[in-house]
C-alpha cells in the first residue's frame, strides 16, 4: 500500500471514530490527512470505496497488534487469552480500531454493501480465535468437548461488547480484561497446567 494511501486509511479511522460513518465527510477527511480531496477520490474512487477499504484496514491494523500481542506466549492457552486481550489495550491504535469498527458495525445495519465486507473480517476473527482454540485443545489445555467454532464465536461477541462498555466508560479496562479471562476459564475449563 503507498504512504499517501495509508495516510488517508489511518485519518478515515480517526475520523470515523470521532464522528462515525454518517458523519464522515471526504473534505474533513482531507484536511485530517492533510491531502486534496482529489486524491482521495483518485485511491479510493468513491466514499463507498473509501469506507470499504477503511474496513479492510482496520482488520489489517488488529491482525497486526494481535500478532505483537501473542508472539510472546507461553502456550496454546494463553495465546487463546493474549489474542482476545489484545482488543481491550489503552493504546491510541487500539481504541481508533475499537470505535471505529463499532461505528462500521453499526452502519452495516442500513447500509447493506458493508455487511459483507463486515461479515468476511468477522468470519477471519472468529477462525482465528478458533484456530487457537484447537491448539489449546490440542496441547491438552482446553476441555475436549468444547466446539471450537461455537466457543470462538461467543469468546469474539464479547470482546465486542466488553469494549464497547470499556470505552463508552460503563466498564473499567481492568474489569473488562478481568471478565474476559473468566469467559475463556468458563469456555475452555480450567486449565490445570
Amino acid at each position: 500500500m503507498a504512504d499517501r494511501q495509508a495516510l488517508i486509511l489511518e485519518a478515515a479511522v480517526r475520523v470515523i471514530a470521532r464522528t462515525g460513518v454518517r458523519g464522515l465527510r471526504v473534505e474533513e477527511l482531507a484536511a485530517e490527512a492533510g491531502v486534496s480531496t482529489a486524491l482521495i477520490y483518485y485511491h479510493f474512487k468513491d466514499r463507498a470505496g473509501l469506507i470499504q477499504r477503511t474496513l479492510a484496514f482496520i482488520s489489517d491494523r488488529a491482525t497486526g497488534y494481535t500478532d505483537e500481542a501473542v508472539s510472546g506466549a507461553e502456550n496454546a492457552r494463553a495465546t487463546l487469552l493474549q489474542l482476545l486481550l489484545s482488543e481491550l489495550q489503552d493504546t491510541d491504535r487500539v481504541r481508533e480500531n475499537s470505535i471505529a469498527w463499532g461505528e462500521l458495525r453499526a452502519s452495516a445495519i442500513f447500509d447493506t454493501d458493508l455487511r459483507e465486507p463486515l461479515a468476511e473480517s468477522t468470519r477471519s476473527w472468529t477462525q482465528d480465535t478458533a484456530d487457537a482454540i484447537a491448539d489449546a485443545k490440542a496441547a491438552g489445555r482446553a476441555d475436549l468437548s468444547v466446539s471450537t467454532l461455537d466457543a470462538a464465536e461467543r469468546l469474539t461477541a464479547l470482546v465486542e461488547g466488553l469494549s464497547e462498555r470499556w470505552l463508552s466508560g460503563s466498564l473499567t479496562l481492568e474489569r473488562a480484561r478481568e471478565l474476559l479471562a473468566g469467559a475463556v476459564e468458563a469456555e475452555l475449563g480450567p486449565d490445570d497446567e
